[in-house]
């Protein structure tokens, strides 16, 4: 891991990234240009990488913390998608100038957390001093047997279409940390700002999938544009029914009250919930993983022959979307 800082860059790696790359031995504590992975002998290395950037995908302020672990699970939910065992993660950070040891420090712990938590360890990086805004890039690696993964391709006519956990919370999440959802009670904004700072990436269930699911994605620019990915990559169109996309408690109360619209939830992204396609003949299968698991695995539509996606309302007819979900440019 090498950068330029204000710290001092081997000063900053000694304290407070090394001790985070302890549990890889192809690491080298830090201390060499690169890092060497080996996967087990038979498997295939399944690598993935987002960048988060501030005042467009965090507010400006955010805990250093709360921010570590958001960048580590947002790509481990990459991986999950794939149905891979994360294994390790490579970080880059481009922080303001004037960034001091207490800001470095809480992100390095926040890390430290979750990579206890979920299995991995930091392999290498970079870091640097920037006069624009943070950006905070990471590189999250895994493994699949041979090349037993999970695509968004795999899907054929008369699959059904299932989601993990609920959908919209993490729309509405954003609106909570931004001093929106007046109207709720403080435990449901609490609830729901918790869903978008800290998604939850479905590793058990990505895994689970493999052989069981003909694809999946996760959920990150809005169900029903991830959705299209899907559909696009299979050759498949997609319908689902408004009324069977699983929300929370919160997240109704929300819609009962005006605050939303189904359409809003079904856009708004940054869920990471998994969305995958299985045929028919695996609802029993589904059932008893989503028991095993404790997780809410909901059917709410199925595919066919053509391209695109259609959203049916509580009347049997097509939602008219103003989008479909997240636009990075």
């Amino acid at each position: 891991m090498s950068g330029r800082h204000g710290h001092g860059e081997f000063d900053l790696i000694a304290r407070f990234f090394e001790p985070l790359s302890r549990a890889a031995p192809g690491a080298f504590a830090l201390g060499n240009d690169g890092a060497l992975l080996t996967p087990p002998e038979g498997a295939s290395l399944v690598v993935t990488k987002d960048l988060m950037v501030a005042g467009v995908h965090y507010p400006e302020g955010e805990e250093p913390a709360v921010l570590a672990r958001r960048l580590l699970r947002v790509n481990l939910s990459d991986l999950a998608a794939m149905g891979t065992t994360a294994t390790a993660y490579a970080l880059g950070l481009a922080l303001p100038e004037g960034t001091d040891d207490t800001w470095v420090e809480a992100f390095a712990a926040g890390l430290a957390r979750d990579q206890s938590e979920f299995g991995v360890a930091l392999i290498g990086g970079d870091t640097v001093a920037t006069s624009g805004p943070a950006v905070l890039s990471l590189t999250a690696f895994g493994t699949v047997e041979g090349e037993a993964c999970l695509t968004r391709s795999g899907a054929g006519a008369g699959d059904d279409i299932y989601v993990s956990g609920t959908i919209g919370d993490a729309a509405l999440g954003l609106r909570a940390v931004q001093g929106g959802l007046a109207v709720l009670p403080p435990g449901d904004r609490a609830a729901l700002a918790e869903r978008f700072r800290l998604p939850e990436p479905r590793l058990a269930l990505g895994t689970a999938l493999v052989g069981l699911a003909t694809c999946a994605i996760d959920v990150s620019d809005g169900l029903v544009a991830d959705l299209g990915h899907i559909s696009e990559r299979s050759g498949v169109a997609a319908r689902i029914a408004a009324d069977a996309v699983p929300l929370s408690e919160p997240a109704r109360r929300a819609l009962a009250g005006g605050e939303v619209e189904i359409a809003d939830l079904m856009t708004g992204g940054d869920d990471y919930e998994l969305l995958f396609c299985a045929p028919p003949s695996a609802r029993g299968d589904i059932d008893a993983l989503g028991c095993r698991l404790g997780l809410a695995l909901m059917r709410i539509g199925v595919t066919g022959p053509g391209q695109g996606v259609t959203v049916m309302d509580a009347d049997g007819q097509s939602l008219a979307l103003a989008r479909a979900g997240y636009r990075h440019f």
